[in-house]
């Protein structure tokens, strides 16, 4: 029996008795079969030969192609293994588990321009042989795959990848760096324009040509700010500017001897009073931000005529200050400032002078520094400088109050003289020297200051009503009165300058009753000389206010006693 003609059997089976004689009973059953596997068929390519393609820009690892052999077998008979007969250098194929295919992958990456067409054979056989049908049959089979490369356009490739320049630091700007190359690997070898990512060079310090790839620098570089700059360059193919390539370009920065050594730090040196001759006062070192090939060897050393210090230079970039002599004082000098200079080794040599301050201070017996105040002399000239501190405070003190103060007058608001509510127009202020009576010394009528030009020719009084009405006749003085004018010139002057005076709104009235009066002078002076000429019937039309008066003049009058 073969499984794969034909898998599933029916069989019907009949039962009799009476040993199948005549006049028996029977009965059927079906019985079904299934005939199990085994691995009696070898795997068959279908088609013994394949064809592929594939793009040059196919990543490694990447598949292009399936292939698959026949076993008519099922279960793990059925399973297969592919393989390419001796191996290959480009290409590979793996046994897909699940579909039982094999998938063609490479291993290394196409180049079209180098070569377009491959071919290799395939094998195909079990993972798992019965030996019972090993005999006689071939459990493998064998197709041919030819593989064929597509062309697509590539971006640029660099000569190398990365690129390492080194560049001395004294390099002036504009000056040569070094170069990078790219190049179009597809046929056409389409030309290729070069330029530097700016966010990697962020302080622009390098430019290239875009043309040849050229780096120059813009502006000099200093080791000591930093000694290496990575930089990307990208490649663009010109007709093509999606194409692009990178790649990094790390700068190395050489050392020159192009810094002077210094002190290493700040010193707090001191020397004691009491102190001899040769002692130690303080240990000095350097240090240098170039960094020589050999090591740094600095060299210390001072004036040889200084007569208060020395210098011992340890040979191991170190120095010891010692004191020249004794008997220092701080009245005599409370700081003495020691020039170092300080050299190094290297090529150009470089030095320089640092200045180390050595204080005069108060010591113990032990040579622990108490104090290191300058002392002052009681009897010495000219003041501290302490003194001069202090009196130049106090005068800026002064001035800032006097500037307070100044601004806070300004800023006081002027008090009104007058505190009311009420119209200040209506605040008139009468003064009456001598005139003709209670009809000079009524109120001032307010619309007269509101327009003091539209006057009334007969103004009638407001306080009575008048028995009989009489035209009001102006009169001008007869000659000129310059006592009085003066003496209101002054009452002016005096209003104008006195702080304390109404408002400049309200109205002083000075009146003159003069010989242009309507009753003339009411003077005694010289009544004497005419007081018999008078006739004084008129002052019987003044009204009843003047009645009493009247009767006191007319009643004496020589003519009535007649």
């Amino acid at each position: 029996m073969d499984r794969e003609v034909k898998e599933n059997y029916q069989v019907v089976i009949q039962a009799k008795d009476m040993a199948g004689q005549m006049g028996g009973l029977s009965g059927t059953t079906t019985v079904s079969i299934t005939l199990s596997d085994v691995n009696d068929s070898p795997p068959r390519f279908a088609n013994h030969s394949f064809r592929v393609t594939a793009l040059e820009s196919t990543e490694i690892q990447g598949a292009i192609g399936r292939i698959k052999a026949d076993d008519p077998d099922v279960g793990r008979n059925a399973e297969m293994e592919y393989s390419i007969v001796g191996g290959h250098d480009i290409f590979n194929i793996i046994t897909d588990q699940t579909t039982q295919e094999g998938v063609i992958i490479i291993k290394k990456a196409l180049d079209y321009e180098s070569k377009r067409d491959y071919e290799f054979r395939v094998e195909v056989k079990n993972t798992y042989l019965d030996a019972r049908f090993i005999h006689g049959l071939q459990f493998k089979d064998y197709a041919t795959v030819k593989v064929t490369v597509e062309d697509v356009d590539e971006s640029p490739v660099f000569t190398r990848n990365p690129y390492i320049i080194e560049v001395h630091e004294d390099t002036a700007a504009g000056s040569f760096v070094g170069v990078v190359s790219a190049r179009d690997p597809d046929a056409d070898n389409k030309p290729v324009k070069y330029s530097i990512d700016r966010h990697t060079d962020l302080e622009r310090l390098f430019n290239i040509d875009s043309v040849n790839g050229t780096i120059t620098t813009l502006k000099a570089l200093d080791r000591e700010m930093s000694k290496w700059h990575n930089i990307s360059v990208v490649a663009t193919e010109i007709n093509n500017p999606r194409q692009t390539t990178r790649v990094p370009v790390f700068i190395k920065v050489l050392d020159v001897n192009d810094n002077a050594p210094e002190f290493a730090m700040s010193y707090d040196t001191f020397v004691c009073e009491n102190v001899k001759a040769g002692q130690l006062i303080q240990t000095i070192s350097a240090v240098d931000t170039d960094e020589p090939l050999v090591g740094h060897k600095f060299v210390f050393s001072i004036s040889a005529t200084n007569p208060n210090f020395t210098i011992v230079d340890r040979e191991d970039n170190t120095a010891n200050i010692l004191t020249r002599r004794g008997g220092f004082s701080r009245r005599e000098m409370s700081m003495y400032f020691l020039p170092v200079v300080i050299s190094d080794n290297d090529y150009p040599i470089q030095s320089s002078t640092s200045t180390l301050i050595v204080r005069v201070c108060a010591c113990d017996s032990r040579g622990n520094m108490q104090t290191c105040n300058p002392e002052v002399l009681p009897f010495s000239d000219g003041l501290t400088t302490g003194a001069l501190v202090a009196i130049l405070l106090c005068v800026i003190i002064l001035l800032m109050i006097v500037v307070l103060f100044a601004a806070l007058r300004r800023q006081r608001k002027k008090e009104p003289l007058i505190i009311s509510k009420e119209d200040v127009r209506d605040n008139v202020v009468s003064y009456n020297d001598e005139g003709g009576g209670e009809e000079d010394t009524q109120a001032f009528d307010i619309g007269t200051l509101r327009n003091p030009e539209v006057m009334d020719a007969n103004k009638l009084r407001r306080d009575i009503i008048p028995e009989m009405l009489f035209p009001f006749r102006r009169t001008s003085p007869i000659k000129d009165n310059t006592d009085v004018r003066d003496f209101i010139n002054g009452r002016l002057q005096e209003n104008d300058s006195d702080p304390t005076a109404p408002p400049y709104d309200s109205l002083a009235t000075y009146a003159y009753e003069g010989s242009g009066s309507l009753a003339e002078s009411l003077s005694s002076l010289e009544s004497a000389a005419t007081e018999g000429d008078h006739d004084y019937d008129y002052l019987s039309n003044w009204g009843p206010q003047f009645k009493k008066l009247a009767e006191m003049y007319i009643g004496k009058s020589p003519d009535r006693e007649t």
